[in-house]
């Protein structure tokens, strides 16, 4: 999920840095001097949060991953239960005869 988040908030982000670059009053429509900076500055902050998302979905999927690997081992880990073991009767050494 955060990772297919985090490939939007990407493409959103090259979008508006590409658009910025070229027609800076686009997407800065509601400012009376938009400029370039600004744009770049933008850029900059969704690129990190980009990022951070990416990273942060990747933490997951291994966490859910070693989670489910967990349970499985337990589930095929046969249960701890007694084995009988045969009583060895002790005898006594029997001297060789001549």
């Amino acid at each position: 999920m955060l990772i297919t988040a985090a490939f939007h908030t990407g493409i959103w982000t090259l979008l508006f840095f590409i658009v910025g670059m070229i027609k800076p009053k686009w997407p800065l429509f509601f400012l009376k001097k938009p400029d370039r900076f600004l744009v770049l500055i933008i850029s900059t902050v969704l690129f990190m949060v980009s990022a951070t998302l990416y990273g942060e979905g990747n933490r997951q999927r291994a966490l859910e991953e070693k989670t489910v690997k967990e349970t499985v081992s337990k589930i095929m880990e046969p249960s701890s239960a007694p084995v009988p073991v045969p009583e060895v009767p002790a005898s006594k050494p029997n001297p060789p005869k001549n």
